[in-house]
């Protein structure tokens, strides 16, 4: 695996998301750690194609000591590019909050989906429209530190 810096990452492209990235990890965790109220955290992965760190912003939710993720693009028809890196490299460095820690991803199976789905769209109440919106089933993805 590429050697890992967080100083050293790529940001996602889109304006607000590296906007956002910046000034989280510029405060050390301290501000812009949600979207809009919603709990927002820092997600390090390797590039499946181009095999360095990319950094993204997501929405996350929580099942005990794990943190999950949600593959929605906005209900999109195709997964996000991050969620196919992380099938494929599935070690990632996660900043929650002033925290930073290795995690290792898991793609929920369907009964574990169903039971967690319930308490993240209590998070953000909008993957319920983005699951509507598209055929493919929204992964879910646990983050279990190392």
């Amino acid at each position: 695996m590429t050697d890992y810096d967080p100083a050293h990452v790529t940001l996602n492209r889109q304006g607000w998301v590296a906007d956002q990235a910046k000034a989280y990890e510029s405060s050390n965790g301290t501000e812009y750690t949600d979207r809009d109220g919603y709990p927002c955290l820092l997600l390090d992965y390797l590039g499946r194609k181009s095999r360095t760190w990319h950094r993204t912003v997501l929405i996350y939710g929580r099942d005990g000591d794990d943190y999950l993720i949600v593959a929605s693009k906005g209900g999109a028809p195709d997964d996000p590019l991050w969620f196919k890196s992380l099938v494929e490299h599935p070690e990632v460095h996660v900043r929650v909050l002033t925290e930073r820690f290795t995690a290792r991803v898991e793609v929920l199976p369907p009964q574990d989906k169903a039971r967690v789905w319930p308490h993240l769209l209590e998070v953000y109440p909008p993957y319920a429209e983005y699951q509507e919106k598209t055929d493919r089933d929204i992964p879910v993805v646990r983050l279990s530190r190392i």
